[in-house]
């Protein structure tokens, strides 16, 4: 399973998708922030500045951006909230960042067999 250098989530609770996805696979991230810290628009350009690949979901809808640029408004503006606030979940994975929760790329990124 790939490593996950951030995590940044609403609570550390385990009734959450992305926790218990995270917990049924063994995966433990170096870093988390609890989203109690507010991350705003200026905080998602610098995460993209070291991302090559970004992935966002809301709901069923999936949209990537490779290789985003922190003056990419539709990548950023996508990883932010109706608050204007990063949206959590949001995991850094190497250089890809997964923004909401969808099983499928959480596996695929995280390179889990058996989803």
């Amino acid at each position: 399973a790939a490593k996950i250098d951030w995590y940044y989530t609403a609570r550390l609770n385990e009734l959450y998708p992305s926790a218990k996805f995270l917990d049924a696979h063994g995966l433990e991230p170096a870093d988390r922030t609890p989203a109690s810290r507010k991350l705003g628009h200026d905080d998602a350009a610098q995460l993209i500045a070291g991302a090559h690949r970004l992935v966002v979901a809301k709901g069923k809808k999936i949209t990537e951006f490779e290789s985003p640029s922190p003056e990419d408004e539709a990548a950023v503006t996508a990883m932010l909230g109706p608050t204007g606030n990063l949206r959590a979940p949001t995991l850094r994975v190497g250089k890809t960042l997964l923004v909401g929760f969808n099983e499928e790329r959480y596996a695929e990124t995280l390179r889990v067999l058996g989803r």
